[in-house]
């Protein structure tokens, strides 16, 4: 452990990283700078300067990421309708590499050789932390107190700190939520307690985003959202900036009911674990944005993005959002773009989202030929009779040759 000289922590100021703070300077003998990042969480951050402080740390970086956040990391995986496993949107996945980077950049910046995090073993984001770690800078050592120590509860937590004089205001007076949460602009998360019975349903006072469905509003709201290349730029005229989009859609979307998911994923360390997330937001984003690429994109330009997306959701999920692999896929995915831009108009109801209207300078689509109505000779629909016996042709000679599934046994 002497090899580690100074460590930068991932501080959220709450009671396992104080913990860390404490075990990491006694532990290994070191220095601890602590960065505390502000991705929207709905939590005031500024608070843990004064924990840090109270634990000897003397350099502090606390920082509001939420524009580049959303712009850099949010925006570039909302343009490939990014996915993973058909339901999850991956919100506390794409937080983790913004982390990463900073945390690198400040060990550059103070010259710590090391970085540290507080996330379990049995996790994704220890994954997460630590590709991004390697990939930014291959030689940094990495500290994860939770795969070393033997603190594995809350309650030996709380004895830690009454052992070594940690001051926490988080103790048994303050009524803590059962579950395990994540939150950043983009969503919130719930793991643990009940939700490890995949058959027992989450609590109605679980959610802190959203109303549910049941008790939206009996009215629906209509929005409107203007693109550009991609990005949503607007909402319902007024411009605004990628975190201000995200926090209006948000607010909107929680009032209506819309973005609560409960589901069992595959975590990259090989379990499946049962998670409720609340993304409003991103949820009207990722409909929103389809129905704006329905009218502007080529046909198999869009059939190409949807088949890489699932490549590039688990890229992201299992923390390779620093390799080639995401950069290529970016390059091609951004490509894409050029033309996505227009106005999409929505319908939020009791939880439902309905696109009820799309309009861009860039339309692909044609009314003149698309019409059911006499299109003054747009189209030939005699020539839809080659297409077909052109397409048919394999599977007629197939059929000829007596390779014929009419004959066979498929049971």
């Amino acid at each position: 452990m002497s090899d580690v000289k100074k460590v930068v922590l991932a501080y959220s100021g709450g009671l396992d990283t104080s913990v860390i703070v404490k075990w990491l300077q006694e532990e290994y003998q070191c220095e601890v700078v602590t960065f505390t990042a502000d991705l929207g969480q709905g939590e005031e951050v500024e608070p843990a300067r004064a924990k840090a402080q109270a634990l000897g740390v003397n350099e502090i970086y606390i920082e509001d990421l939420r524009e580049e956040f959303v712009r850099d990391f949010v925006f570039p995986m909302f343009r490939a309708n990014t996915i993973y496993e058909g339901e999850y949107l991956l919100g506390t996945s794409i937080a983790r590499p913004l982390i990463a980077k900073r945390l690198i950049e400040i060990a550059n910046e103070t010259g710590a050789d090391a970085i540290a995090h507080g996330a379990t073993g049995k996790g994704n984001d220890q994954v997460r932390f630590e590709l991004g770690a390697y990939a930014l800078k291959p030689g940094v050592k990495v500290v994860a107190p939770w795969r070393e120590w033997d603190l594995t509860s809350r309650e030996t937590l709380m004895q830690y700190c009454e052992d070594h004089d940690i001051p926490v205001d988080f103790s048994t007076k303050k009524k803590k939520s059962p579950y395990s949460m994540d939150a950043n602009l983009l969503h919130i998360s719930f793991e643990g307690d009940q939700l490890e019975d995949p058959w027992v349903e989450s609590e109605e006072d679980m959610w802190r985003w959203s109303v549910s469905p049941e008790q939206a509003p009996d009215t629906p709201t209509y929005i409107e959202i203007d693109y550009d290349q991609g990005n949503p730029v607007a909402i319902n005229g007024e411009q605004m900036s990628p975190a201000t989009i995200l926090e209006t859609l948000n607010k909107i979307g929680g009032e209506n009911g819309i973005g609560r998911i409960d589901i069992v994923e595959n975590r990259f360390v090989g379990m499946k674990a049962r998670g409720c997330y609340e993304t409003p937001g991103g949820t009207i984003m990722l409909r929103a944005h389809r129905a704006m690429e329905s009218i502007t994109l080529d046909r198999e330009a869009m059939h190409l993005k949807d088949e890489l997306m699932p490549r590039y959701a688990k890229v992201i999920y299992n923390g390779f959002w620093w390799s080639e692999e995401r950069r290529m896929l970016q390059a091609l995915i951004d490509a894409s773009q050029e033309f996505v831009s227009g106005t999409v108009r929505l319908k939020l109801y009791k939880g439902n989202i309905e696109v009820v209207g799309r309009k861009s300078p860039y339309s692909l689509f044609d009314s003149a030929v698309a019409t059911f109505e006499d299109d003054a000779g747009a189209y030939d629909q005699k020539d839809a009779a080659g297409f077909i016996k052109l397409n048919a042709l394999r599977m007629r000679i197939a059929a000829q040759k007596g390779r014929t599934f009419l004959d066979r046994d498929d049971k």
